[in-house]
């Protein structure tokens, strides 16, 4: 039964992947259900191209609402599925290569780096700097600018490392300034954790008096 529904959920997706490649005109975006705004897609659109002209990599991004799994599907299950439709995207990219998947209903964000990169491109660095704190903030934005602002942030940032381990200058890079949302982040991550610790010495000097 168990691999009936894995084997159900892998064709649901293959599907899906189907469509979605023929309703975005962009290179890189192999799907984005929408997901990200027309100016950023315009934008990663644009560094992409650089990139692959300047230096000679293909950055692809391929974002879902959701992956159809089931909802009492177990977590062991989850990621050995995720693992296998992130396979069936590889034959069609152009090494060297870096993709980078969103399931946002999945809570679901990976790298991908052909080996050529691995030495190059931090996939810990990429995501916990540039993508999580944006998808992660506790704020106003709705689901589809936050998907927007971290997909382009973690975009520019793979450009930008590649670009500068090259020692070439990208016209299209949008700077340093989305890595400062990452160390916003761990800073009040951080204080977070600090104000928790305090909080539960005082609450046990507390119960000792």
């Amino acid at each position: 039964m168990k691999a009936l529904k894995l084997t159900r959920m892998a064709v649901l997706f293959a599907l899906s992947l189907l469509l979605t490649s023929n309703l975005y005109a962009s290179q890189f975006i192999l799907s984005n259900d929408g997901l990200i705004d027309k100016r950023a897609v315009e934008k990663i659109e644009q560094i992409g191209q650089e990139s692959k002209q300047k230096l000679g990599v293909n950055i692809y991004v391929y974002v879902k609402k959701g992956l159809g799994l089931e909802d009492d599907i177990s977590t062991k299950d989850k990621i050995e599925f995720i693992k296998n439709q992130e396979k069936e995207l590889i034959p069609v990219l152009q090494k060297p290569y870096v993709l980078l998947t969103m399931a946002v209903d999945d809570t679901h964000v990976n790298l991908i780096v052909s080996s050529q990169l691995k030495e190059t491109v931090d996939k810990n660095e990429i995501l916990n700097e540039y993508v999580v704190p944006l998808l992660a903030s506790k704020d106003k934005n709705t689901v589809f600018a936050k998907v927007s602002a971290a997909v382009l942030n973690g975009y520019a940032a793979i450009a930008d490392t590649i670009a500068q381990s090259k020692n070439i200058k990208l016209e299209s890079s949008i700077g340093s300034s989305g890595k400062v949302a990452g160390t916003i982040w761990r800073v009040f991550m951080y204080t977070l954790v600090v104000v928790g610790l305090l909080l539960y010495i005082f609450a046990v000097l507390k119960r000792r008096k």
